[in-house]
C-alpha cells in the first residue's frame, strides 16, 4: 500500500490506534463524522463538523516520540463536508511526509516501551502471554492491544515484567477498562498514582480502582478449584465458594480507603472486579458476584398464570470447608458506603481482544472467529437465557468494549452513580426488600465462548455460511437451529 494513501477506518480502530487523544468535552463543541488512516499508520485523520457555526472540518493526529497520537494540526474549515475532507487529507499527507521528530511534543519523558518482546527466560513467561505474541491466531489482540499499550507508563519498570510474567489477567484486565472507558468518551488523567483510573467525562469526574480474584496458593503453589461436575458442585461454588473469593478481593481493596485522597473525596468511586481465580472461571462465576454484594439469594418459579414470580432470601453468611463463614452482603459494610458501584464484565479477556481486533481490521487476514454463548432474554416470563451464536468476521456483526459489562448499584451508597455514566452497560438495583431491577441492552451476553481458526480462507467461509453470517442467531434452550 501507498505510505502517503488514505482510508477510511471504523470508529473502533480508530480507538484503538488513537481514542485516548480526544479531550471528553470536545462533544461540546464538534461531532466527529469520520476516520482516516494514512497507509504507514503513522497518521490519522477525524473529519469534525461544528455544532454552533455548522462547518465543516478536520483534525490531524501523529505519533509524538513515544509512539503516542498526539494532534498535530487542524485543516481549515469548509463550507461543505467534501471540501474539509479535501482539505484534511492535504494535512494528513503533508504530516505522513514530514521527518518523525517534526511531530515530537517536547513534553514526552522516556523511550517507547516495548511490550512484547520476551524479556525473560521462557519458564517465568505467562503462557497467555506466549500464546499471545506467538501464535498468528492472536494477531488481531496483539495488533489492538500494541497501540492501546501507548498510553500506559511503565515508569518503575513493573508493568511490562508482570504484563509477561506473573500479572498478565490484571494488566489485560486493566487494560479492558481502559479501552472500555476510551469508548465512552473519558480523558484519563495519570497524575495521581491511585486509583488506576481517573476519568473526567461529559458528566464530571469518575474514579476506578481495578481488582482481580486470583488463584488460592498455598505455600506457594496453587490450589485447584473446587469441582464443578455435577449440579450440586456448581450450587456449591457459586452460592459459597465464589462469593468468599469475591469479598476476599473486595474487602482488601476497601480496607485501603481511597476516597480519603483528597482528589478523590466527594467523587463516584467504583471498584472494577474480574475473576482469574482459574482458567475460564469467569464462564461460571458472574452469578455469584450480586449474591455476594446484594446478599440475598433470587429463586424464580411460573405462578398459576404462567407468570415469573422473584422472591428474594436474605442471606446472612457463606462458608467453605472448615473455614470460618464471611457475611454477606458487601454493600451493607459501613465502609462500603464510600462506594458507588462495582462493576465486572466475565469479557476482560484475550478473546474479548481478539473479536476487537478482529472488527478494527487488525492481525492476520486468515483469522477466523466464532462466538457462541447465552444472552439476557428480555422475556419476563423466561426462566432461562437464550443462546447466542454468529461468526465474528461476518459484515453484519457489530460489538463494543461495554458490552456485556454489569454495573451494580450500592443501595446505601453515600455517592450514587448515575447511570449515564456507563452508557450501554447492564444496571441493577437492589431495594431494601432484596428485590432487583435490572436496565438492561436489548443483547446483552451472559456468557460466550470465543474460538478462532486459522489459517482459514475468511471469505470462503462467509461465502459458505450465507446469511447466518449477518446478524446474531439466538434461540431459548432446547429450541432447534
Amino acid at each position: 500500500m501507498d505510505d502517503f494513501a488514505i482510508t477510511p477506518i471504523s470508529l473502533t480502530r480508530f480507538n484503538a490506534l488513537g481514542g485516548y487523544a480526544r479531550h471528553p468535552r470536545s462533544f461540546l463543541i464538534m461531532d466527529e463524522l469520520e476516520y482516516f488512516e494514512t497507509g504507514n499508520g503513522d497518521v490519522l485523520g477525524i473529519a469534525t463538523l461544528d455544532i454552533t457555526d455548522h462547518d465543516f472540518g478536520g483534525i490531524v493526529l501523529a505519533r509524538d516520540s513515544k509512539l503516542c497520537f498526539r494532534s498535530v494540526d487542524v485543516s481549515e474549515f469548509c463550507a461543505t463536508a467534501d471540501e474539509a475532507r479535501e482539505a484534511l487529507f492535504a494535512g494528513m499527507v503533508k504530516a505522513a511526509q514530514a521527518n518523525a521528530e517534526e511531530h515530537h511534543q517536547g513534553d514526552e519523558k522516556g523511550a517507547p516501551v516495548d511490550f512484547f518482546t520476551h524479556l525473560h527466560e521462557e519458564s517465568r513467561l505467562n503462557r497467555a502471554f506466549v500464546q499471545l505474541t506467538t501464535n498468528e491466531g492472536y494477531s488481531p489482540a496483539r495488533q489492538i492491544i500494541g497501540p492501546m499499550m501507548r498510553w500506559h507508563e511503565d515508569a518503575d519498570g513493573n508493568f511490562v515484567e508482570q504484563f509477561q510474567t506473573t500479572g498478565f489477567d490484571q494488566r489485560i484486565w486493566e487494560l479492558y477498562l481502559f479501552a472500555t472507558l476510551i469508548e465512552a468518551n473519558y480523558s484519563l488523567s495519570r497524575v495521581h498514582a491511585v486509583p488506576d483510573f481517573c476519568c473526567s467525562g461529559m458528566l464530571g469526574e469518575l474514579y476506578i480502582e481495578a481488582v482481580t480474584v486470583g488463584p488460592t496458593l498455598k505455600d506457594g503453589k496453587v490450589v485447584p478449584s473446587p469441582p464443578m461436575d455435577t449440579p450440586e458442585d456448581m450450587e456449591r461454588y457459586v452460592k459459597e465458594y465464589m462469593p468468599i473469593k469475591f469479598g476476599s478481593a473486595l474487602f482488601s481493596k476497601l480496607k485501603k480507603e481511597y476516597w480519603k485522597q483528597p482528589h478523590v473525596a466527594g467523587k463516584p468511586f467504583v471498584f472494577a472486579i474480574a475473576d482469574f481465580s482459574a482458567p475460564m472461571s469467569m464462564v461460571h462465576s458472574q452469578p455469584a458476584l450480586p449474591r455476594y454484594l446484594f446478599g440475598y439469594e433470587h429463586t424464580g418459579a411460573l405462578d398459576d398464570q404462567g407468570k415469573v414470580v422473584v422472591s428474594p432470601v436474605r442471606i446472612e453468611t457463606h462458608q467453605w470447608g472448615d473455614k470460618a463463614p464471611i457475611p454477606s452482603g458487601f454493600f451493607r459494610l459501613p465502609e462500603a458506603a464510600h462506594v458507588s458501584a462495582v462493576i465486572s464484565s466475565n469479557g476482560g479477556t484475550i478473546a474479548k481482544f481478539n473479536r476487537m481486533g478482529v472488527l478494527g481490521k487488525f492481525g492476520s487476514k486468515q483469522v477466523l472467529i466464532i462466538r457462541e454463548g447465552l444472552m439476557f432474554d428480555h422475556n419476563p416470563d423466561a426462566l432461562q437465557p437464550k443462546i447466542f451464536r454468529v461468526i465474528v468476521n461476518s459484515a453484519g456483526y457489530e460489538e463494543d468494549w461495554i458490552e456485556g459489562l454489569n454495573v451494580y448499584h450500592n443501595p446505601n451508597a453515600e455517592i450514587p452513580l448515575p447511570m449515564e455514566m456507563f452508557p450501554g452497560a447492564a444496571h441493577y438495583f437492589c431495594d431494601e426488600t432484596g428485590q432487583v431491577t435490572s436496565h438492561t441492552p436489548h443483547f446483552h451476553p451472559i456468557t460466550s465462548i470465543t474460538k478462532h481458526f486459522c489459517p482459514v480462507d475468511v471469505n470462503e467461509v462467509l461465502a459458505e455460511a450465507g446469511d447466518k453470517t449477518h446478524a446474531v442467531w439466538t434461540a431459548r434452550p432446547g429450541q432447534a437451529e
